[in-house]
């Protein structure tokens, strides 16, 4: 029998790994609950129409990357792609349009049938941010300071750029889209196969083409800026006004672009140069329309996501695990009492394990190698006095405590 591995494209978690996609996951929550967040967890499946809707059939998502079955009960569900349909899925049954503004964070696995790479995995996992309600542009200025927070409290800010720009309101968005669509009409027999498709049903992405003939077209391309009326450039100046007083640098990228209608105004990606080609850490937008088009009220929303397998790769180091205590029992009688040490240290908030094989400088070795902070060594003489030895593994000096004291004397 063949050695058993994890499906291509999936992963085990554990170890140094597991450490840093957890302190991205701890500090996104820590900075969300600071801005106002609440948790809120979809399912990792829904009926595919959630996503279908929205995304479009003609989407590459939809068309090439949705893990897409029929349940026993001849239902068709969808693994989740991304977070932002379930969400405002999760907004409308939930009645939540009652309580707006909503200031939603979720995280967790989601599913694309994608070639693996660097930092691209099959499974994979996001935080995701939404605050669905607000209409005006200082919203996607709290979004983005979040976003920016999040990544200065990592410590890897310095590693990223944000990467800005405006896709107007309905009118300027559509004007552009009439634009595009003419430019590229022109030299259609020059564009890719994928970008040929793209030209009827989402020029906006042909923008976003990596085929080198069609960015050599892209170059000469109308940029939307030439498009926006008086209410689409407020929009974005305010925007960037408002990034500017709460000192969130970017860049402004005119060729940043987001290709579902449902999309306007702010559209943004803050990117490393750190991780090859896979340099966008956490992007997101405002998209007004999302809602309305799953079938709820019209409702205005802005949100983003961010990967976590991404984002913990640029963490400069291992987080480590919080330095613990080992009780070491040495003999019957303590292995007995060592349960009552432990309970009682972890009652006084200490991390705490035992270790009850092998002779004692075994034990210490192992205690030291498991970065271990204390040893309390219980045998049968220190139980007589009723102390506990204890070895500072830093500094290699050991002392007795009286086991009344023991919680109290040891550094939580």
């Amino acid at each position: 029998m063949s050695k058993l591995q994890p499906a291509r494209g999936t992963r085990d978690l554990f170890g140094e790994d597991m450490r840093r996609m957890q302190k991205v996951i701890d500090t996104f929550r820590k900075v969300g609950l600071a801005y106002g967040f609440e948790d809120l967890a979809t399912p990792i499946f829904e009926f595919t129409e959630v996503f279908k809707r929205p995304l479009g059939d003609a989407s590459d998502i939809v068309s090439k990357e949705m893990y897409t079955f029929t349940d026993r009960g001849g239902e068709e569900v969808t693994l989740r792609p991304e977070f932002t349909a379930g969400v405002c899925r999760a907004f409308i049954s939930n009645g939540m349009q009652q309580n707006l503004p909503c200031r939603l964070m979720s995280h967790g696995p989601v599913f694309r049938y994608e070639r693996p790479q660097k930092g691209r995995y099959r499974q994979f996992h996001q935080i995701n941010a939404e605050l669905l309600g607000p209409a005006d542009p200082e919203a996607d200025v709290d979004m983005l300071a979040l976003a920016w927070r999040i990544l200065k409290t990592l410590g890897i800010s310095k590693d990223v750029v944000l990467h800005l720009n405006t896709l107007g309101d309905v009118e300027s968005r559509a004007a552009y889209r009439d634009a595009l669509v003419t430019y590229f009409s022109a030299h259609k027999d020059k564009l890719s196969e994928d970008s040929q498709r793209r030209l009827t049903t989402n020029p906006l992405r042909i923008l976003d083409s990596k085929d080198e003939g069609d960015r050599v077209l892209v170059a000469d391309a109308p940029n939307m800026s030439q498009f926006l009326n008086e209410a689409s450039l407020d929009f974005f100046n305010r925007v960037k006004a408002g990034l500017e007083a709460v000192g969130v640098p970017y860049v402004h990228d005119e060729r940043l672009v987001r290709g579902l209608d449902y999309y306007t105004h702010t559209a943004f990606e803050f990117v490393t140069s750190q991780l090859g080609a896979q340099g966008t850490v956490l992007a997101g937008g405002r998209y007004d329309g999302l809602i309305a088009q799953l079938g709820g009220p019209a409702t205005a929303g802005i949100g983003w996501a961010g990967g976590i397998e991404r984002l913990s790769m640029l963490l400069a180091q291992d987080p480590g695990t919080p330095r613990s205590t080992i009780v070491l029992p040495m003999g019957d009688a303590a292995t007995v009492k060592a349960f009552v040490v432990a309970e009682a240290l972890r009652d006084a908030g200490h991390l705490v394990t035992q270790d009850r094989s092998g002779n004692l400088g075994k034990r210490l070795t192992r205690a030291a190698k498991a970065n271990a902070r204390y040893a309390v060594i219980l045998g049968d003489s220190e139980l007589e006095k009723g102390v506990a030895v204890v070895k500072d593994l830093d500094s290699g000096d050991q002392r007795e405590i009286a086991l009344a004291e023991l919680a109290a004397s040891l550094e939580a």
